[in-house]
């Protein structure tokens, strides 16, 4: 057996996956997926198919014409089958706590986003801001008899309904979001 082949006879290979168009105000970053061999057995390596990365200032209008065109790029490498409206709602509650609730909605801070797309079509959104954080224990749980009523602290239980996972690092300043490939992705999920 060559030392390039492995014991199932096959060549290790890198195939790129497709050619990407972006618009200039994004910085793609191209990546492949690899099949790596080692002796008998074979490993496959996933790895990111685009990882787009921008900023915008902390003003609340600039909120909706940003997801609409984070939801347009998605929609590239995701097939619509509803599950694109959970990330985009998902992505407007996290931006709007970002702005709001993070940066105070001072025009002097930024809101940062980094959104990768995966060739099993997952998706992972990022997003950061330049607050102080908060303590994500406190978060009252909106769904209780006493909070019901009030008109805000609904948008970390919608990101958590809405997404397959959620969590935060960094005090509360960093978001992480993933919605998981669309198979199956309509079936109901239980919120914890």
């Amino acid at each position: 057996m060559s030392e390039s082949s492995n014991s199932f006879g096959a060549e290790p290979t890198a195939l790129p996956l497709l050619v990407i168009r972006a618009n200039v105000n994004w910085r793609p970053e191209i990546w492949l997926i690899h099949k790596v061999s080692f002796s008998r057995c074979e490993v496959f390596i996933r790895l990111h198919l685009l990882n787009l990365q921008q900023s915008f200032p902390s003003q609340v209008q600039v909120i909706l014409p940003f997801v609409d065109q984070l939801m347009r790029f998605i929609l590239n490498f995701r097939f619509a089958d509803g599950s694109e409206v959970d990330i985009e709602m998902a992505l407007r509650e996290a931006l709007a706590n970002a702005v709001v609730h993070g940066n105070g909605e001072s025009p002097g801070k930024r809101v940062y986003v980094e959104c990768r797309c995966y060739t099993d079509e997952e998706v992972s959104i990022t997003v950061r801001d330049e607050g102080p954080g908060f303590d994500t224990g406190d978060v009252a749980d909106p769904t209780t008899p006493e909070n019901r009523l009030f008109k805000h602290g609904r948008g970390i239980y919608i990101m958590k309904t809405l997404m397959d996972e959620v969590f935060f690092e960094q005090s509360g300043t960093v978001l992480h979001m993933r919605k998981k490939p669309n198979v199956g992705s309509a079936a109901p999920k239980r919120v914890e």
